[in-house]
């Protein structure tokens, strides 16, 4: 058990990595993209590759980033149910919804993806656009994705049997960023403490 949870925080090291330099990847294409608009508006001018390029990216993020969303528990889930549970229930509908779904889900889109990904690189595909690029590059983002989730899966799933083996601390799994309510809470509570010092200086 200590090997795969070794590799587990492996693949989360890998994933959180990627989920970073994604960021960068976000910038560029919201900079292109604001880039696009201000020539087309300003000279009326267009460049199908630069377009491309902002799909491509805004493509690296969706589908790179999916690995690290799930690494930090950020998913898109219903808890008006499963949130009325013990910890220990959550985590045992969290490991069926990984094998269950998660995983062959991912597993087949990889299986489809790779050898229509490899196609692609064979044939140097291009764009059928005026001045596109090749479209090889963002076709192999589709099995690339998927492997890294598919990797994080099991990642969530080796952590997951640590906890219900008292291995592993929730902490390890669980949501790392505040709800919207604890961001208010925070604002608030911050707010107060200016407040109280800048009363405290004209006090003194």
């Amino acid at each position: 058990m200590q090997f795969l949870l070794t590799l587990s925080r492996k693949i989360d090291s890998a994933n959180d990595k990627i989920g970073s330099a994604l960021s960068w990847a976000l910038l560029a294409a919201v900079l292109i993209c604001a880039g696009n608009a201000l020539v087309r508006y300003s000279v009326n001018h267009s460049s199908n590759g630069w377009m491309e390029v902002q799909w491509y990216l805004y493509s690296a993020v969706f589908l790179l980033a999916a690995p690290y969303t799930l690494r930090r528990n950020e998913h898109v889930r219903i808890d008006v149910i499963a949130g009325r549970f013990s910890k220990r229930t959550q985590v045992w509908l969290d490991l069926f919804g990984f094998v269950f779904f998660l995983m062959p889900m991912a597993g087949l889109i990889l299986y489809l993806g790779t050898p229509y990904a490899i196609n692609a690189f064979t044939r140097q595909e291009m764009s059928s656009n005026a001045g596109g690029l090749i479209e090889w590059p963002a076709k192999i983002l589709i099995p690339l994705g998927f492997a890294l989730l598919v990797l994080q899966g099991i990642s969530e799933i080796i952590k997951r049997v640590g906890y219900l083996r008292g291995l592993v601390d929730a902490s390890a799994f669980d949501k790392q960023s505040k709800t919207p309510q604890e961001e208010i809470d925070a604002i608030k509570l911050a707010n107060h403490d200016k407040l109280t010092q800048h009363t405290s200086g004209e006090q003194a």
